[in-house]
């Protein structure tokens, strides 16, 4: 059966994060103009979202509404009767001259409306209830849409979430829903559109299929970060370098190998990257510390062990590290998901204790140098802390990540002194399982079952 497309129209004050709310539910970091200068959208921006292939839902992004104050005086001197509809006003207005003129931005935002189903009026929860945003809840109350408040930047010290809520709740308006736009919550997105639903009952199986894809789509995309970081660490444990046995010097042939597993891990890092739909420079922090796509505390130096808490004798296990923090890696709440993830790593990476911090085997006068535990720990700890902001991060985030609190999180401490799992050991055995430098891709059944 054919759905409906759903058309919303995105309205609010300037500067209160409404194209920041189009990127966050389109995953789209280049939609339009994100900035803190005042009406940086000067003209309304459609994109849509397709369920298996098909458009079930259309964005409008609207100018901001400027002189709402101004705008309902003009609506009231016009009105005369009071009992004329406000609906009949606002059409008048819209044909109006002022509607090309002094209320021209206002004029666009409110024209959206009325060709749209419903209107989603962002409020950044920092400010205070001032007369503007009760005159803008009065305008669009008239065009006689439905209405749902969301409520942006929920997450600052600085909210008035229970102060908007009141106010609110005083103009008649209690389907609000609360949307961080710089922090994806998956929770928080299916709430806001089931609050749509209860206002559009003729667009329910529209808004149901909707929520059941962004479920498929998060638990795919769970999977294949799990599989990334799973690949990146097979590749490591078995790639080996052979030296000569005598060769008292091996420092060319250790940086060598070093050289190979930084641009494997910054291969790890573009995928997950990609896989989110962020580009290589969203990270501006040294925090994460990505900057510019790429680490920015090198893999192999002792503050890189120390700030990720790898011992390079069997401490903060990243192994245990993988295994166990997927969910929080996802934000808590998979929505039937994190068994699937769990299953995904769970045999790959598990728990990490250093049994050597070099596998070392002669053959035939040969030494061959590999990744010791200690840098493979390191390895899944960074990657397994992007993954976890990436999938927190919303879309039109411009601030830096702070991983400060992410490192020191218990759940880190308390996993360490684990054994290396069966398929990391044997993966230390399998050269041909590794695909760093220039080895094409293996076709091997068993490591593809190791990775999965």
């Amino acid at each position: 059966m054919s759905l409906p497309v759903l058309k919303i129209a995105v309205v609010g004050h300037t500067n209160v994060g409404k194209t920041s709310l189009m990127r966050t539910l389109t995953r789209d970091v280049d939609f339009g103009e994100v900035s803190d200068r005042p009406a940086t959208t000067r003209r309304v921006e459609g994109t849509g979202l397709f369920v298996d292939g098909r458009k079930v839902l259309e964005l409008y992004d609207t100018p901001g509404l400027e002189d709402s104050i101004g705008l309902l005086d003009y609506l009231d001197a016009e009105r005369g009767d009071r009992r004329v509809e406000g609906i009949k006003l606002i059409k008048a207005f819209l044909a109006s001259p002022d509607a090309k003129g002094r209320f021209a931005q206002e004029a666009k935002g409110l024209r959206q409306v009325l060709a749209s189903d419903i209107a989603l009026y962002v409020i950044d929860v920092r400010d205070r209830v001032l007369a503007k945003h009760r005159d803008e809840l009065e305008i669009l109350a008239r065009c006689a849409k439905p209405v749902v408040p969301v409520l942006n930047f929920i997450a600052s010290p600085v909210a008035k979430t229970g102060l908007w809520r009141q106010h609110l709740s005083r103009a008649n308006m209690h389907a609000v829903a609360e949307f961080d736009t710089v922090v994806i919550d998956e929770v928080c997105e299916q709430r806001l559109y089931e609050k749509m639903m209860t206002l559009l009952d003729g667009h329910r199986g529209t808004l149901t299929a909707l929520i059941a894809d962004r479920r498929r789509e998060r638990a795919v995309l769970i999977k294949a970060s799990a599989e990334a970081i799973a690949d990146l660490l097979i590749d490591a444990a078995a790639d080996g370098l052979g030296v000569p046995a005598l060769d008292p010097d091996q420092k060319a042939a250790v940086e060598a190998l070093k050289q190979k597993l930084r641009a494997r891990e910054q291969g790890c890092v573009d995928q997950l990257l990609d896989l989110h739909r962020f580009r290589a420079d969203d990270y501006l922090g040294d925090e994460l510390p990505i900057t510019g796509g790429q680490w920015g505390v090198d893999l192999f130096s002792a503050a890189a062990l120390k700030r990720f808490g790898v011992q390079a004798g069997g401490a903060a296990a990243a192994g245990a590290v993988v295994g166990a923090v997927m969910d929080a890696m996802a934000g808590g709440a998979l929505l039937g998901a994190g068994t699937v993830l769990g299953a995904t790593l769970g045999g790959v990476i598990g728990a990490a204790r250093a049994h050597g911090k070099r596998l070392i085997h002669r053959a035939r006068g040969m030494t061959e140098l590999r990744c010791d535990d200690a840098t493979l720990r390191l390895l899944a700890v960074r990657q397994v802390l992007l993954a976890q902001a990436l999938f927190r991060r919303g879309h039109a985030s411009q601030a830096p990540i702070d991983m400060k609190k992410k490192l020191k999180d218990e759940r880190f401490e308390a996993l360490a002194g684990r054994t290396l799992p069966p398929a990391l050991a044997k993966a230390r055995t399998r050269s041909q399982w590794s695909r760093l430098g220039d080895r094409p891709a293996a076709a091997d059944p068993a490591r593809q079952s190791a990775q999965h």
